[in-house]
C-alpha cells in the first residue's frame, strides 16, 4: 500500500486530501502541532497521526524518520501576520517564514533523501496568490509564500531529472468551509476538487509533469 504524509493537517483541503487518497489506497499520515484535533478525521480515515512543529529540523527529521517512506508528502503549513509594515512585529515576521518557507525546506530535504534513493516520489506544496503577487498589509506572508514558490521552482529542475515530481500549487481565492459557507455560485474554491486538483499531479506521467499549477474560483481576479 503506498503512503502519503500531510504536514500540516487540519480541516478543509487537508482533510478533503486525507479522505481522497484513503480512497485511493494510500496509508495516510497526518502531521500537526495538535493532532487532537485529527481525532475525528483519523478515526474516518484511518490515518495515523504525528505530533511534528514543521520550523523544527529536529522535529521534522524524527517525523521523516517515523513515515519517511511516503511517496506522497504534502507541504501545507503558513503563517499569516497582517499588518503596516512600520509597525510588525519582527518576531511574528520571523515565525511566518519559519513556517510558510523554512518548513518547506525541510520537509522537501528530509523528503528528498529518501525519495532520491528510491527513484521515485512526489513532493506537493501548497501555495498562495500571495506567492505571485505581494499584497499591502501583507508581507510577511508573501515573503513566506514568495519562498516557497522558490523553492519549489528549484527543486523540481533539480529533481525532476532524478525521478521525485515537485509541484507548488497556486490557491487563489477563498476556500469553502463550514464557517465560510459558498454562495451557490462557486466563488469560493471547494476542497474537495482541490484535492482532485492534487490527485492528478500525484499522477501526471512524468513526461508531462507540472512543476506548478494555479487554482482559482472563476469569479477571482488576477
Amino acid at each position: 500500500m503506498p503512503k502519503a504524509l500531510i504536514i500540516g493537517a487540519g480541516d478543509g483541503l487537508s482533510a478533503s486530501l486525507a479522505r481522497l487518497l484513503s480512497r485511493e489506497g494510500y496509508a495516510v499520515a497526518l502531521a500537526a502541532r495538535n493532532t487532537a484535533k485529527l481525532a475525528a478525521l483519523a478515526a474516518e480515515t484511518g490515518a495515523t497521526t504525528r505530533a511534528c512543529d514543521a520550523a523544527d529540523a529536529a522535529q521534522v527529521a524524527a517525523l521523516f524518520a517515523a513515515e519517511g517512506d511516503a511517496e506522497v508528502v504534502v507541504y501545507n503549513p503558513s503563517y499569516r501576520t497582517r499588518g503596516p509594515i512600520a509597525e510588525l512585529d519582527p518576531a511574528e515576521v520571523q515565525k511566518s517564514l519559519q513556517v510558510s518557507a523554512f518548513g518547506a525546506f525541510l520537509a522537501v530535504r528530509e523528503a528528498a533523501q529518501r525519495m532520491l534513493a528510491a527513484g521515485r516520489g512526489t513532493i506537493l506544496l501548497t501555495g498562495a496568490s500571495a506567492g505571485v503577487k505581494g499584497y499591502p498589509l501583507s508581507a510577511p506572508f508573501a515573503m513566506g509564500k514568495f519562498a516557497l514558490r522558490g523553492l519549489a521552482q528549484s527543486a523540481a529542475r533539480e529533481l525532476h531529472p532524478k525521478g521525485v515530481h515537485v509541484a507548488h500549487i497556486v490557491i487563489d481565492g477563498g476556500i469553502r468551509s463550514t464557517g465560510r459557507p459558498d454562495d451557490g455560485q462557486d466563488s469560493l474554491l471547494d476542497p474537495d476538487a482541490i484535492a482532485a486538483s492534487y490527485l492528478q499531479l500525484i499522477r501526471q506521467p512524468r513526461s508531462t509533469w507540472s512543476w506548478e499549477l494555479e487554482i482559482r474560483p472563476w469569479v477571482e481576479k488576477f
